[in-house]
């Protein structure tokens, strides 16, 4: 029997260091906040039967709101799909952000011994 072939994405979210932090809505970068900011884009830019594909293994496994790094699992046949609609994400709530992918792997094991280094 073979399981489900994922891949796992390491991602950097790049805040707008122009925006005022201090403002009236801070931005956190939280797994929700990602995961619906990549939810819309995938609506916008591949409709809703490439959002019903994508969503099958679709999910922000972590999130470290202080390094701004996050860990993204999809589907080995929709990774292209997610990493075009990733890049083009904008904004998180008010906040103007970029993601900068660092790793893309095939084991979720191959990030924790990388996470050590970064």
């Amino acid at each position: 029997m073979v399981g489900f072939k994922n891949r796992y994405m390491v991602m950097e979210v790049l805040l707008d260091p122009n925006k005022d932090i201090s403002g009236d809505d801070p931005i956190v970068v939280t797994q929700f906040n990602i995961s619906k900011a990549i939810k819309d884009s995938i609506l916008v830019n591949f409709g809703e039967c490439g959002l019903a594909s994508s969503l099958g293994s679709f999910q922000v496994k972590y999130v470290n709101p202080i390094t701004k790094l996050c860990v993204i699992r999809v589907s080995r046949d929709e990774y292209q799909k997610i990493w075009t609609s990733i890049s083009m994400v904008r904004r998180i709530g008010n906040c103007p952000v970029l993601f900068n992918l660092l790793d893309l792997s095939g084991k979720f094991f191959k990030y924790e011994a990388k996470s050590a280094c970064w």
